[in-house]
This record gives structure tokens, sequence and C-alpha cells, in this order.
């Protein structure tokens, strides 16, 4: 009798020790329906749906600052205030890898509105400009003032060129 209870005990021991950790591989930005000119981090599954089984301390780097984001329920709030429209790049580093996402969110008024950004996208654009003025010669001055305004816009609305490249990267990466 003694040993079928230690066994137990030692079988409870060994299942606890070896728990699941809780990993967040998807997630998206939302505005935050309880603060004003704030966004919010959802923690998603692969079908967009809430996981609401995320509870904890998680590290993300929000434009290329550390953040410490608590999540209660699958979402955790982003405190700092939007002034404008902006790009956001939000990144995060777990076990199976880095996850990340970069979004524009449009400042209407009081209201955000968080639009994913493809990297498909992001690399679509310039290739796009290059092929057309490639083919057509006298498009050439029209597909370089295209870029100028196209990089002036990534950069004023906070997308720098690293940021810009970094996440056609972490894209290409997500393919493999």
């Amino acid at each position: 009798m003694k040993k079928l209870l230690l066994l137990c005990i030692a079988l409870l021991a060994f299942t606890t020790s070896f728990a699941d950790t809780i990993s967040i591989d998807h997630f998206a930005i939302v505005e935050n329906p309880f603060a004003q000119d704030e966004v919010a981090v959802q923690a998603t599954d692969s079908l967009g749906k809430v996981r609401e089984d995320i509870n904890g301390t998680f590290n993300f780097t929000m434009n290329g600052f550390n953040e410490t984001l608590q999540f209660d329920k699958g979402t955790a709030f982003y405190r700092h205030k939007i002034d404008k429209s902006t790009f956001l790049y939000a990144k995060h580093v777990n076990d199976n890898g880095t996850h990340s996402i970069l979004y524009y969110v449009y400042k209407n008024g009081s209201k955000l509105a968080p639009w994913h950004i493809s990297w498909v996208l992001l690399l679509a654009i310039p290739c796009a400009l290059i092929l057309l003025a490639y083919m057509f010669k006298r498009f050439i001055i029209i597909a370089v003032i295209i870029f100028i305004i196209f990089f002036y816009f990534n950069h004023h609305n906070g997308l720098s060129m690293g940021r810009f490249f970094e996440s056609i990267v972490d894209g290409l990466k997500g393919l493999f």
C-alpha cells in the first residue's frame, strides 16, 4: 500500500513539474475600448479568435522599444497615447520563434483604426514601381517621384527603413 501511495505521489509531482508553457504565436492590435487614443494587444489563435487562456506578463517590442505587457484573458493594454496616425511594429519572441506584425494605426478624431500591413504589400509596391519603370522608359521620372513620396510617407509616419526591411525579412522567415 505504501508503494502504491508513493507511486501516485511521484506521478503527480512528475506531471506537474512538466506543465505546458503558454506561448503567444499570433496576436492582433485593436483599439483599446477603455481608454481614448490607446491600443490593446490581443493574443489570438491562428483563426483570429482571442485566446482567453493567456494570462501573465510577456515581453514585446513595440516600434523598437521593449515593453512588458500584462495579459489578462488574452488582452493587454499598450499604455502609450497615439497622437496622430502612425505605423506600429509589434514583435514578440518566444520558444517557437519570432512573431511580428506591422500595423498602420489610422487616427480619425478620437477613433483609432489599426490596419494590418502585410510584408507582401511592402515588397510589392517598390517592385511594381521598378517593373513599370523598366517596362516604360518614360515612366522612370514618375516612378522616382512616387518612390520618394512612398518613402517620405513611411518615414513621416514612423516607419524607418530599418523597420521596413525588418518587417519584410520577418515575413519571409515566416514562410519557412
